[in-house]
């Protein structure tokens, strides 16, 4: 990554973190940085050996050669530049959306067309209901009948399911080598994260890639 100030390259920064989103942070930092007197070196190693938080594009499993992968995305931004960065990363596979609307952006209709056209960006989408909807205002309220229907139509694969476990049935059966899952929550949801995984492992229980892998 090229850095330029004044019409003069500053630095050449390397990440190991994907996405747009993620390139704008780094060279914001840079900037931050080389402004309190910290040079180019020491910013070039910290960035290159900085390995992200967890929940972040983290990779939870990779079984059969199936990578699954939490993100915390709470709002349509996050989930687009989420699954932009995945596009760009895992550009030939195809891509899975597991989203549960459980922040309070989410549960709201407000972003619902915005949620749609991020949505848009994966292959196939499977979508949880409204995580304690009786808590939000039924006019306020997303209504995820609608999302799928929109997304259907447009052309990306939707299904609304009912549980983690309706979930976890439906998508396994279904995921093939070289597939890249996305589960999208700012939650536990359900333990998805431990539930699909163990699913994955009695399809490929000989499979090279069938130990989980955690980014620290």
């Amino acid at each position: 990554m090229e850095v330029w100030h004044g019409g003069a390259l500053w630095a050449e920064l390397e990440m190991h973190l994907a996405g747009e989103h993620n390139a704008l942070n780094a060279t914001a930092a840079a900037a931050l940085a080389a402004g309190q007197g910290i040079g180019n070196e020491t910013i070039r190693t910290a960035l290159a050996d900085f390995k992200s938080v967890k929940r972040r594009l983290e990779v939870r499993a990779q079984i059969g050669g199936v990578t699954i992968i939490e993100d915390f995305a709470h709002h349509p931004t996050a989930i687009r530049e989420t699954l932009r960065a995945l596009r760009t990363v895992y550009s030939e596979a195809r891509l899975w959306a597991i989203l549960e609307p459980r922040s309070n952006t989410l549960r709201r209709k407000v972003l619902q067309s915005d949620l749609v056209a991020s949505l848009r960006l994966a292959d196939n989408v499977l979508l949880a209901g409204v995580y304690q909807q009786q808590r939000i205002l039924e006019e306020e309220r997303l209504h995820p009948e609608e999302v799928v229907r929109a997304l259907n139509e447009a052309g990306t694969e939707a299904e609304l399911c009912a549980d983690v476990e309706t979930i976890v049935n439906r998508i396994a059966p279904q995921l093939k080598p070289g597939d890249v899952v996305a589960i999208l929550s700012n939650g536990g949801f359900d333990g998805i994260y431990e539930k699909l995984p163990a699913r994955l492992r009695e399809r490929f229980p000989e499979g090279g890639t069938a130990q989980d892998k955690r980014q620290a």
